[in-house]
């Protein structure tokens, strides 16, 4: 797929050394398209970050948040409809997601799962290799020239027959994030959300509607209509660009931030002609929450992460007005991940897991969802069930309008409503997590089962954030009989002992090999720096390598 180069194209260089089959991947062409996303889109993708900030300054000084008054003809509008779904997104009943290495990439596809979702994002850390790996198998997969033979165990792995395949679903790095490999004429590096749509766009468009199906996306931690308003933009000109029809290209938005929350029914407007629907994110929600409402209080403090289910009054309130708002726009509505990671040596762990995550795609497939997600291919059959046993035949539940739900703008942030309290366990795991996260981080890794978890970028996010929150906001918690003020001491304290704790696990070799002091160090950074850093992925790529 080629196409000119506009006289406005921004020449874009390339900052890193080579990797193989690179030049596959950055053509001319792409790098021209790539150049003109730049030129065209980056000055107001730097505007809405600013007005991100901005936003969050003025939640700092009232502690609220309200449905917009600017944008409620839009939310009384019965008459508008999302664009219809396309065949290979009408059935989204269990979606899988992980990062596009290789080996993923086969198993995602064979996995049953009527999605997978493709991530650049949470689920991978952006090193050059991954960034450029990840398309190529992309590609590699869509020609059918992909295989994976893993050195360790010898096993091999072979896609399936094609329409025995998922659909893929590619999720971009958010608007925040740069890609620093790729640079501007005056030396700005390209945002890494242009970046790696426009690669996956303009190789894959015309050979996924070969296939029947076409460029379809996740858009993560979007905060506002208007950032979905850009990211249709994007869509537009892209499809002009290479001359596909309007509307080939689908978006599914992530509401992972509390203000998008706000904005549900705007957002799906916005992209009314390309969207496919909305998804929940749990732990970026969570994230979000603690971000814009840090300093709030008391009332705003959440306790352990594992206490914060999506049974949680104010988790209801956003779940169930995500479905309402979805069908009655004629969007899927995507439920949350299951991150449990099956034990081979410990059957009654997974017996006890399995039934959990039954539980809560029971609970998904009832409140109306049409679809969810789970981070392992063995938990696809229990999701599947869940859900075969309300839709049946049907391809989805849209027409579950879900008239009963109504909640107020209050209901959102009523984070008090939880019976529950911060504890020095959930201190401990956050801290465990953190560490043990960032280090696989900073060696490449973005998917990393955790404690028999799968845990990405998000899970860090929540865990230094909740560090930040309890220290700032004198939360106290009992340790050994006795009451303790949560402090940057404690904080570090604890970190101490847990830095311990695994060099004595993994080995003096094995711990000097890794970047586990370098880890601690961030996490420590991060979360007792009195100023909040607005994104852990930030600071942390300034140290990955690769």
């Amino acid at each position: 797929m080629s196409a000119p180069a506009s006289p406005s194209a921004t020449p874009v260089t390339i900052d890193a050394e080579p990797l193989p089959r690179q030049e596959e991947v950055l053509t001319d062409e792409a790098l021209a398209f790539l150049g003109e996303l730049h030129h065209r889109f980056t000055p107001r993708r730097n505007e809405l970050l600013a007005r991100r900030g901005e936003r969050r300054a003025e939640i700092a000084r009232t502690s609220t948040l309200d449905f917009l008054p600017e944008t409620a003809a839009v939310r009384e509008d019965d008459s508008w409809r999302v664009a219809e779904a396309p065949p290979a997104l009408t059935d989204r009943r269990v979606e899988i997601t992980g990062p596009t290495d290789r080996k993923m990439t086969i198993n995602a596809l064979n996995s049953g799962a009527r999605v997978w979702l493709a991530d650049f994002e949470d689920a991978s850390a952006p090193t050059w290799e991954n960034v450029i790996q990840g398309q190529l198998n992309l590609t590699d997969a869509y020609e059918r020239r992909i295989d994976f033979t893993d050195e360790r165990t010898g096993k091999s792995y072979a896609l399936k027959p094609q329409e025995e395949l998922a659909t893929a679903v590619v999720r971009p790095r958010g608007w925040h994030l740069d890609e620093r490999h790729l640079r501007a004429a005056d030396g700005t590096p390209l945002p890494g959300a242009l970046v790696d749509f426009g690669l996956y766009f303009f190789h894959n468009a015309q050979r996924l509607i070969a296939l029947g199906k076409g460029p379809y996306f996740y858009l993560p931690k979007t905060e506002s209509h208007l950032e979905a308003r850009l990211w249709n933009e994007v869509f537009t000109f892209a499809q002009e660009y290479v001359g596909i029809p309007h509307g080939t290209i689908r978006a599914t938005a992530l509401i992972e931030t509390i203000t998008a929350a706000y904005e549900m029914e705007e957002i799906l407007y916005e992209l009314r002609e390309h969207a496919s629907g909305l998804n929940a994110g749990r732990w970026d929600y969570l994230f979000s929450i603690v971000k814009n409402f840090r300093d709030g209080g008391r009332k705003f403090v959440l306790p352990d992460r594992n206490a914060v289910t999506m049974t949680a009054p104010f988790m209801r309130a956003y779940t169930e007005l995500l479905v309402r708002t979805c069908h009655k726009r004629g969007a899927h509505a995507i439920g949350g991940m299951a991150a449990f990671i099956p034990s081979r040596r410990d059957a009654e762990v997974n017996k006890v897991a399995f039934a959990k995550v039954k539980d809560d795609k029971d609970r998904e497939a009832r409140d109306g969802f049409d679809g969810s997600w789970v981070a392992h291919p063995d938990l696809v059959p229990i999701a599947l069930e869940s859900f075969d046993a309300v839709l049946g035949e049907k391809p989805n539940q849209k027409d579950r309008l879900r008239e009963d739900v109504s909640v107020a703008a209050g209901d959102l942030i009523a984070i008090d409503s939880l019976d529950a309290e911060p504890t020095f366990d959930g201190l401990r795991n956050a801290v465990q997590v953190g560490i043990r996260y960032i280090e696989a981080w900073l060696r490449g890794l973005g998917a990393v089962a955790i404690f028999n978890l799968m845990e990405d970028a998000a899970t860090a996010e929540i865990s230094r954030s909740q560090i930040w929150q309890w220290i700032n906001a004198g939360v106290e918690v009992e340790r050994d009989g006795a009451t303790v003020l949560v402090t940057r001491e404690l904080a570090r304290e604890v970190a101490a002992e847990e830095l311990a704790a695994i060099r004595a696990e993994v080995g003096e070799e094995a711990f000097t090999a890794g970047r586990w002091q370098q880890a601690h160090d961030l996490l420590l950074t991060v979360s007792l720096d009195d100023d909040y850093a607005d994104f852990l992925t930030l600071p942390a790529y300034e140290q990955l390598v690769g």
